[in-house]
């Protein structure tokens, strides 16, 4: 995609893992969609601790709260939605009904001249061989298909216990999975792209992968996490402008 030739402030942001427990961060994700400057939003997924499906966005519900403050951002400027691993039934109801345009993973576009990569970065911890095997399976139609027939309560019952299967995973982990250097080096030469702008791994840093074959240097950025109910507070904007790159508390 190309961004329109006007727009001169691009905002990227993932894994605020919105739940109704956590309000801090839902109020500071408000906060931030009234006031930021950019002409347009990237959520690069995550954005939902947990998602059955569009139908629980009913009226009253968290999630038709989260879907509400999303239609008015979206009516103010263009907002896009990556899916991430968390998130990744949010369907086409809840996008058309918020205004949230969908954006493939990975992404690629160009701002400014230059052409840059988006994903929400799952896919490229290919070390972490029984999350890509759990990966594979719910990204299937089938598993998909069989998931959303179920009645709403069930499968809000089962994302609990997925959530907390995963929370106690990683607990038990001595060795966190990281995005795999050489996959990435892939994907932006694939891309003909120089920077991989993307979440997932809560570790907000930047990366350098060498050069490509002009001997441009290759880099991806880690977008931060929210985090604003714990006692170590946290979030993040990656900003984009024609001078750089630069990032962004929120409070």
């Amino acid at each position: 995609m190309s961004t329109p030739p006007e727009w001169r402030v691009l905002d990227f942001l993932s894994d605020l893992h919105l739940q109704a427990s956590e309000p801090a961060t839902l109020e500071a994700f408000s906060r931030y969609l009234r006031h930021t400057p950019a002409d347009g939003i990237f959520i690069l997924g995550d954005l939902f601790e947990v998602w059955v499906g569009d139908d629980a966005a009913e009226a009253g519900s968290f999630e038709g709260h989260c879907g509400e403050l999303l239609r008015e951002a979206a009516a103010q400027r263009p907002v896009f939605f990556l899916r991430g691993n968390r998130d990744f039934l949010v369907g086409s109801e809840f996008l058309n009904t918020t205004g949230v345009r969908d954006l493939p993973d990975p992404t690629v576009f160009t701002f400014t001249g230059q052409r840059w990569l988006l994903s929400h970065g799952d896919a490229l911890c290919v070390d972490d061989k029984e999350y890509q095997r759990f990966r594979s399976q719910v990204r299937s139609a089938n598993w998909q298909e069989d998931f959303l027939a179920r009645p709403l309560p069930e499968r809000q019952a089962m994302g609990r216990a997925m959530r907390e299967a995963s929370s106690a995973r990683q607990h038990e982990l001595t060795y966190h999975a990281d995005v795999d250097a050489e996959a990435a080096r892939a994907w932006l030469m694939e891309a003909n792209a120089t920077t991989l702008i993307h979440g997932h791994t809560h570790r907000p840093a930047d990366h350098v992968l060498g050069t490509d074959a002009q001997g441009q240097a290759l880099r991806r950025i880690v977008l931060s996490d929210w985090h604003l109910d714990g006692t170590a507070p946290r979030a993040e904007v990656l900003r984009l402008q024609a001078s750089g790159l630069s990032r962004v508390p929120i409070s």
